[in-house]
């Protein structure tokens, strides 16, 4: 994109693609945690330890990465582990 003449709208020009380019990065970061959860979810429910253990691992790892880079709230995201957690600590009893 070609430069205004005017110089005080560039930045806000510039702020918008920063925005859009964020924005589908998170989508993107979000959706990959959502999969990684409803895999747990899924070994579970089939009484399936080892996988559910791995994916939980996975699924840790993803919230951990997310919350580092402030795509989300870092206790938002120890809330979620906790569930989860309480997921599959209860498929061993």
């Amino acid at each position: 994109m070609s430069k205004l003449k005017t110089g005080r709208h560039t930045s806000a020009i510039k702020e918008v693609r920063k925005t859009e380019k964020r924005t589908k990065r998170n989508a993107a970061i979000k959706s990959k945690i959502k999969t990684s959860v409803k895999k747990v979810e899924v070994a579970v429910k089939n009484n399936d330890i080892n996988t559910a253990q791995n994916c939980l691992n996975i699924a840790f790892s993803e919230w951990d990465k997310a919350a580092k880079n402030n795509i989300i709230h870092h206790k938002a995201a120890s809330n979620q582990k906790a569930r989860l957690s309480k997921l599959v600590i209860g498929i061993k009893k």
